[in-house]
């Protein structure tokens, strides 16, 4: 793989992420779900209101960074890091394709910061940072990415970005050079220089937006990556992934299939799923249903929802296939779980997802069950609300998988077995 704009991704509770955090820390199963949960409600009500109800779908050179597993925000579990400033400064910032701003905690920390691991960026530090004033377009093109109206302190710019577990961070504005590997550098680079934050980040400085907004940092290194990056997601707690920008040794197994845009919620990533399988048999939900909400593909999401329709013709068709294992009691919103204490090996049935253009994509073992112990061990998928609700491809699912961003040709493709 190439090296050059390659960085690696942990997960944000794994023991690459947090050498020191306390077990206290460490978030068990059930409020990770419920934390996800609160994300997905957050997701829905977004475009619900931006949908106002009415659900159309509008058919509209490389760096290469580590991924790893990160807190269980309204905004992701995965870890890369970056370099800002001169001299510059690592900071550990969780990776969302659902949010579009990239920001940092920043001294002096005028209201208050959250606990993180690398020391908090100093701007006064930095040869090279500079706020960005009120009167800029840039401070105008806030709203957009992220539904704040931008604020003024002595003509500085103020941004505010909330996400969906009411976790915030709101400060300057400002300009400065980026780092991505040593020969990759952005110079002024916008990005919000955090100076009230608060929420469950898990110890990252801040978040790195990987949405369609003009802000995003796809959008604002197109010139370089030409909006393409891809991402391999570490399959457990212990592994590393990669997060890589550009298109430089993308291997020609990805297989390709059409982004689309939702209406209302353009930052996101549309996608359109046309069927599942079972064991190797299609499920028998039209395609109809799989498209009554849209459906998007979120790297900060944990449990793939499906339309209530399909999920129940997939929960059916996977417990009849493991009806000779015993069931467990439900683990929050997972409702089919197992007891495997009494197995050395289990044989469970491949699921699949089929997009358009003819692609299919297996979901790795990894992706389909979802384990809190050898005594309960879950179908990883959930239910939504209802059928016009979003559907959500979530990063349970996207295990083990290369999934590439195209923002320009406006495609998404896959690679199975695509840590290696």
């Amino acid at each position: 793989m190439d090296k050059k704009s390659s960085l690696q991704v942990i997960h944000k509770h794994g023991p690459c992420s947090q050498p020191h955090e306390e077990k206290a820390n460490i978030p068990t199963h059930a409020q990770i779900l419920l934390l996800d949960e609160v994300r997905v409600k957050s997701i829905h009500s977004k475009l619900a209101k931006n949908l106002g109800s009415v659900n159309v779908m509008k058919k509209d050179a490389a760096a290469n960074l580590p991924a790893k597993d990160g807190s269980v925000v309204g905004s992701g579990n995965y870890i890369v890091t970056m370099g800002l400033g001169t001299p510059k400064k690592n900071l550990r910032l969780i990776f969302d394709t659902g949010s579009d701003i990239t920001w940092t905690q920043c001294q002096p920390c005028l209201r208050s910061c959250y606990k993180q691991q690398d020391p908090i960026f100093s701007p006064s530090s930095s040869s090279t940072y500079s706020n960005v004033s009120c009167s800029s377009a840039a401070c105008t093109s806030l709203n957009s990415a992220t539904g704040n109206s931008p604020g003024c302190s002595s003509s500085t710019c103020v941004y505010g970005i909330q996400y969906g577990d009411s976790s915030f961070s709101i400060g300057f504005f400002a300009k400065e050079k980026l780092t991505l590997t040593s020969n990759v550098v952005f110079d002024n680079f916008l990005f919000g220089c955090g100076q009230n934050n608060q929420g469950l980040f898990g110890g990252a400085a801040g978040l790195l937006g990987l949405g369609r907004n003009k802000l995003s940092f796809p959008s604002q290194t197109a010139i370089k990556f030409k909006k393409i990056f891809s991402y391999c997601l570490p399959s457990s707690p212990s592994s590393t992934g990669f997060l890589k920008f550009g298109n430089d040794g993308l291997s020609k197994s990805v297989k390709f299939t059409t982004l689309s845009t939702i209406s209302g919620g353009e930052s996101f990533y549309g996608i359109t799923i046309i069927a599942m399988s079972v064991g190797g048999k299609k499920l028998s939900i039209s395609a109809s249903i799989l498209a009554a909400g849209g459906a998007i593909i979120d790297s900060g999401t944990v449990i793939t929802r499906l339309p209530p329709t399909a999920y129940s013709a997939l929960r059916s068709a996977f417990r009849k296939q493991m009806n000779q294992y015993p069931m467990a009691k439900p683990l929050s919103i997972l409702d089919t779980c197992y007891d495997f204490s009494k197995y050395s090996t289990v044989s469970i049935p491949k699921i699949s997802l089929f997009f358009e253009k003819g692609v299919e994509v297996p979901i790795d073992a990894r992706g389909i069950l979802y384990i809190n112990s050898i005594s309960q061990v879950c179908l990883a998928f959930a239910g939504n609300t209802n059928d016009f609700d979003v559907l959500i491809y979530g990063n349970t699912q996207q295990k083990t998988l290369e999934v590439v961003y195209d923002g320009t040709r406006r495609m998404i493709g896959f690679r199975t077995g695509g840590c290696t």
